[in-house]
């Protein structure tokens, strides 16, 4: 394993002002969001559809540092012939292959699930360097619950994200680490900070168990945010403060940067929540987005499946791209995006 190489794609990762595309979603996903926007997802659909967002010039230039592929994505070429790859790394941005093969029931533990995919990863990681990746993505889910999280949930999937962490940076390739906190109940702030802290506590105990170098990683959180189904919603300010101080006290310097997952928030909430953080700084690693739907949502809508439409597809990414970037430096506001509209 070479330290310097990992930590130098780490922090290219987390440069201030770029964030990471999280353009990963399974088949099942993607076929979803195509549905809302009536789009059949075929495959030569969705190669469009992303061929469109890695072809966007500004957007991937100067607000991306790195994309998060599908497996199907990862071997596919452009209408061109040019490999998907080529146009992320052309653009300045780095190659990165969400690897975790999705979740299974726990046995005992009713209503929680345990991230799978370890098996083989060792030969998968080979294959996908020499395609170009040079990052990978598990994520881990961690529901909040009656009874739940167990501390079964929380410890299965630690040791399986630092077992992937492991195989990652054998392979030459940056882990991001995700273990998320879902958002989805009706549970307060204060929970949801408890039940994160846990479990970000928890998964650096397993990080240094299996021997992973922290400066050759990225972590890929949740915020601490209230339930999308809590009466009381906390505001922008509550959800930075208690964030940063969370991250402080769970998160070593020696990790190069954190990039938030936006885990079902709105488009403009995700970005001033990260803009809220960065007033709070200074930091001690970077901090930055690495977002799908919040980044996604509108140029697909934009684009809705038409070769026409792919320039106001491309410009409404570049505006999401733009306002993150913004937030990422902690200079974003919100008229810029009413000037936008």
């Amino acid at each position: 394993m070479n330290l310097t190489e990992l930590n130098k794609i780490a922090t290219a990762m987390v440069a201030p002002g770029k964030g990471i595309l999280a353009a990963d979603e399974s088949s099942g996903t993607i076929k979803k969001r195509f549905d809302a926007i009536g789009v059949e997802s075929t495959e030569s659909n969705r190669r469009d559809y992303r061929e469109m967002l890695f072809r966007s010039k500004e957007a991937m230039s100067q607000y991306i540092s790195g994309v998060i592929l599908y497996d199907e994505t990862i071997w596919q070429d452009a209408a061109d012939g040019t490999p998907l790859v080529k146009l992320i790394e052309q653009s300045g941005a780095i190659p990165g292959i969400k690897v975790d093969e999705g979740t299974q029931a726990l046995p005992m533990c009713p209503g929680e699930l345990v991230t799978v995919g370890l098996d083989k990863l060792a030969e998968r990681l080979k294959k996908y360097y020499e395609r170009g990746a040079r990052f990978a993505k598990w994520r881990a889910v961690i529901d909040i619950g009656s009874g739940i999280p167990s501390m079964t949930a929380i410890s299965v999937n630690a040791h399986a994200l630092a077992r992937y962490a492991a195989l990652c940076q054998a392979a030459q390739i940056v882990p991001i680490v995700e273990p998320e906190v879902l958002m989805d109940g009706d549970h307060d702030i204060d929970r949801c900070y408890e039940v994160t802290q846990r479990v970000l506590n928890k998964t650096f105990q397993e990080l240094r168990v299996q021997r992973v170098a922290l400066e050759g990683m990225v972590l890929k959180p949740n915020m601490a945010i209230s339930g999308k189904k809590c009466p009381k919603q906390a505001s922008v300010e509550e959800v930075a403060e208690k964030t940063i101080r969370l991250l402080k006290a769970c998160v070593p310097a020696a990790v190069p940067g954190i990039a938030f997952l936006s885990g079902g928030q709105s488009d403009e909430e995700a970005t001033a929540h990260l803009n809220a953080m960065h007033k709070l700084g200074p930091l001690p690693w970077g901090l930055t987005f690495s977002y799908g739907r919040a980044l996604q949502a509108a140029p697909q809508k934009a684009w809705s499946g038409k070769a026409e439409n792919v320039a106001a597809g491309q410009s409404a990414f570049s505006h999401r791209a733009r306002m993150n970037g913004l937030a990422s430096r902690g200079e974003w506001q919100s008229s810029l995006e009413k000037k936008a509209a």
